[in-house]
């Protein structure tokens, strides 16, 4: 039997109409916060990032592939990984599937990471992905949109990540902001890149989005850490399934990782 709470048809229908309520309401908020983002003011961007993609060497404007508007995922993949990060993979297994309909939108999707761009190939080819991908090694973009930084930084508490500056790195790994007070779940996604806490956080993930007009790339929006809980394709189904995300830990690996240990 189970230990969780059953009732009739009738009461069931009654709790569920109650809810969906709540459900329209938070569907409502999440459209007036859609149209707030769309009216945040654009940052003209006047500094020439360089980044080397598939097909050799380009610039921000290049990225946008011939449309006027660009989301860029910010990817945690630094040069010292040997894997793109656990968490960024599960997020990014969903690309391929709707970058065809987002180009057809006026909207191009392109991951950014720091890793160099063979490591990005050879990754890309093992996921079996299709979508853009570029690398920035080398270039200041992925420091000036704030998820990638230096050990100096950390060091000394200058780390500004989702709007919020995160203390100093310690003697026992990283500021408490980040790790919540146990690097257990960071160490082991670590761990998963071939690094250590400290090396391994010096990437963050985020998403930025630009727009293109008149030749000219503005900068319109950036979200970070939890903001970023939308583009996990696999978490609006779990949070539907009848035991929620029912998570314990790190329970997600890379989608060629699963049943190994």
């Amino acid at each position: 039997m189970t230990d969780h709470k059953t009732g009739t048809r009738k009461e069931w229908l009654a709790a569920r109409l109650e809810l969906l309520e709540a459900e329209k309401e938070l569907t409502r908020r999440g459209d007036e916060l859609a149209q707030r983002r769309q009216q945040l003011p654009w940052v003209r961007i006047d500094k020439e990032y360089r980044f080397e993609t598939d097909e050799g060497t380009a610039f921000l404007a290049d990225l946008f592939r011939g449309r006027s508007q660009l989301l860029v995922y910010h990817f945690m993949f630094g040069p010292d990984y040997t894997a793109g990060c656990p968490s960024c993979s599960a997020i990014a297994d969903g690309f391929d599937g709707f970058v065809v309909h987002l180009a057809n939108h006026d909207v191009t999707l392109s991951a950014v990471s720091r890793a160099p761009l063979a490591k990005v190939q050879a990754y890309k080819r093992r996921m079996g992905w299709a979508f853009g991908w570029a690398s920035s090694l080398g270039d200041d973009f992925n420091s000036d949109f704030n998820v990638s930084f230096t050990e100096k930084q950390q060091r000394e508490g200058a780390v500004e990540y989702n709007y919020r500056r995160e203390a100093a790195w310690t003697v026992g790994g990283i500021g408490d902001s980040l790790t919540k007070r146990g690097e257990e779940p960071v160490a082991e996604h670590a761990a998963m890149t071939g690094t250590d806490v400290a090396t391994y956080t010096r990437e963050r993930p985020g998403l930025s989005a630009f727009a293109l007009e008149d030749g000219v790339v503005y900068h319109t929006y950036s979200t970070y850490a939890r903001g970023l809980d939308g583009l996990w394709g696999m978490y609006p189904w779990l949070d539907r399934a009848p035991k929620g995300r029912n998570e314990t830990g790190t329970w997600w690996r890379r989608h060629d990782e699963y049943g190994k240990r």
